[in-house]
């Protein structure tokens, strides 16, 4: 039976760095006989000057239909309003396929220069809800203005929604459990402010811990992480938080470990998953063959990692350890340096050297 994965090249550098991914699986596909059969569809811009809008109901429906999914990056902050057709479909696709939690791990890799040493953490967000206006309501939007000159946001914390984040921190937290260090799960909140939303999220937090002994639980505030995962991130293997803390501190995280783009991001929910650049569509490099692929292709390495769990497929998992293997074994050779690592190679080349590596690993 074959699996279907549906590609969205986004915007800006979206087309290359999707290249240089779809290139990848299919060496794999190929070697491995993974039976992975690929479709493309248009958003963005590019589905704006095509069909009036830049995420159809057509694209939608074909995402639902998909095993798996594999987003570029999207130039969202550049699209018109939303009656003109300017529609986020990272936002919309984390909404319609409930995808609750965004899974950004951040490493630090040899010959690539980081303001870090020892970084391994994993940081998810719930991903749904939060102070993210044009996803937490059942209908409108969570942010408006009553009159000119005054704006309110909402933030939406649910109970429901931290507990299932919770657990699969937790999960995550239990694979990573061995005999030599126990794995450490930190909550990061503001709860000396927001006591009854973050109070919410703490308290779904602790009732999950409750059930995993074998694990270490910790609590720090927001602020407090953010100076730690930069005085010594070492301390830190699971970080679970709400949307827009996790959003940051993940950002912070990476660009510590080298470059956003080495920033692997994954979207998972019960039934559909999603692979996605944590990096932007930065169109100011667009078309130059200097963009690094790396982050999407380590997102889309997850992506393998996650169908094959669920669908009981080793060759899928294999795939995607080759993958990851291949990325540690490419900054083993100091000339696999792209432009944000402060390096010469382009795009294409780095593509062909990471199809070489495979080669020789498979």
């Amino acid at each position: 039976m074959s699996i279907n994965i549906l590609a969205f090249d986004g915007d800006g550098i979206g087309p290359e760095i999707m290249k240089s991914t779809l290139n990848i699986v299919e060496l794999l596909n190929e070697k491995l006989k993974l039976k992975i059969d690929i479709s493309k569809e248009p958003i963005g811009f590019k589905s704006l000057e095509q069909k009036g809008t830049t995420f159809t109901d057509d694209a939608l429906t074909k995402a639902k239909k998909a095993d798996a999914i594999i987003l570029g990056p999207v130039d969202h902050n550049a699209y018109p309003s939303k009656m003109h057709g300017g529609i986020n479909p990272s936002g919309t696709l984390r909404i319609e396929l409930d995808l609750y939690a965004n899974i950004r791990p951040a490493k630090n890799y040899k010959n690539v220069k980081s303001l870090s040493k020892d970084m391994d953490l994993i940081i998810l967000r719930e991903n749904t809800e939060g102070f993210y206006a044009d996803r937490n309501m059942f209908e409108g939007n969570g942010e408006f203005s009553p009159s000119p000159g005054i704006g309110l946001a909402f933030r939406k914390i649910t109970k429901a929604a931290s507990i299932r984040i919770a657990e699969t921190a937790f999960e995550i937290a239990r694979l990573k459990n061995n005999q030599i260090k126990k794995p450490v799960v930190h909550a990061i909140h503001k709860a000396n402010v927001m006591k009854l939303t973050d109070g919410i999220f703490l308290d779904a937090c602790r009732q999950v811990s409750k059930k995993h002994k074998d694990i270490i639980y910790k609590e720090m505030l927001v602020d407090a992480c953010a100076a730690h995962i930069i005085r010594d991130p070492s301390q830190f293997d699971i970080i679970v938080t709400t949307n827009m803390f996790g959003d940051i501190l993940s950002d912070i995280a990476t660009e510590f470990s080298g470059s956003l783009g080495l920033a692997g991001s994954l979207n998972a929910g019960e039934n559909y998953a999603m692979a996605q650049a944590q990096h932007g569509s930065a169109p100011d490099i667009a078309g130059q063959n200097t963009a690094n692929p790396i982050s999407l292709i380590l997102s889309t390495s997850m992506l393998l990692n996650w169908l094959g769990k669920r669908r009981k497929i080793k060759d899928l998992i294999l795939a995607s350890s080759l993958i990851d293997k291949s990325v540690t074994n490419l900054f083993e050779n100091k000339n696999n340096l792209t432009k944000d690592l402060g390096g010469t190679a382009s795009t294409e080349k780095i593509t062909e050297n990471l199809i070489y590596i495979l080669n020789h690993l498979i």
